[in-house]
């Protein structure tokens, strides 16, 4: 599995998406009271950015239609959104925030 750079751990606000491009997969990266997560930042129901939505308990919401994603898991929490987003494994090292986008386990 490869790791890239997204940001810098200080960079990231509580609760604010921070989009990232990582080898041409656009990332939201969240910054929560649980970890540091990344998710797919394309809504699978509409095309628009995640990133520009809310975040509220572990959960980001689509600004356009509001469905709301788990950002653990990826998973709609309801309509009009019925598919899942891709979530991406992160590491901590120092200050970096590192995300595997491939699709190699």
């Amino acid at each position: 599995m490869t790791f890239l750079r997204a940001c810098a751990l200080s960079d990231l606000q509580e609760d604010v998406p921070k989009r990232v491009d990582l080898n041409g997969v656009p990332v939201s990266v969240v910054r929560t009271d649980e970890g540091v997560f990344a998710i797919n930042d394309i809504c699978s129901h509409a095309n628009v950015s995640l990133s520009e939505g809310e975040v509220e308990d572990c959960m980001i919401e689509c600004w356009l239609h509001g469905s709301s994603f788990d950002l653990r898991t990826g998973k709609p929490s309801g309509l009009p959104a019925t598919k899942p987003v891709a979530v991406y494994p992160v590491k901590i090292e120092g200050d970096d925030v590192l995300v595997s986008v491939n699709q190699e386990s």
